[in-house]
């Protein structure tokens, strides 16, 4: 499965999802004019993913500011990750945040309220 590598922009978060070497990541901000098109490519490499998934995924967000539009597209996200874990693999979400960040703490403690996910909040 080949990686899927987004470079960041001023809209748009980096994206990282390299099965081979068990690298998942989002950061930085998401903002971008037209939402889906930017996380259908996204979206549709999970789908693949979630066929046949690593025993172990460990997944990193670092987002510094993520619109409304994007917070849906982010819990879909999180949805892929969660099959696994109902699939019986092993899914590990870390969410950093900045630590004067209240927002963007409590968007990580609610999306693990929405999800069936541990998700570890770790402030920098």
């Amino acid at each position: 499965m080949d990686p899927l590598i987004i470079e960041p922009t001023d809209e748009s978060p980096e994206v990282i999802l390299d099965k081979e070497n068990g690298r998942f990541e989002f950061g930085g901000k998401s903002l971008p004019e037209d939402v889906k098109e930017f996380y259908t490519p996204i979206l549709i490499w999970l789908e693949n993913y979630v066929k046949d998934p690593k025993d172990e995924t460990h997944v990193k967000f670092k987002f510094e500011y993520f619109n409304s539009a994007s917070a849906k597209q982010i819990l879909d996200i999180l949805t892929f990750f969660e099959r696994i874990k109902e699939d019986g693999g092993i899914v590990k979400v870390d969410w950093y945040y900045m630590e004067d960040d209240e927002d963007m703490e409590e968007a990580g403690d609610s999306y693990g309220a929405l999800v069936e996910l541990p998700i570890n909040l770790i402030a920098y």
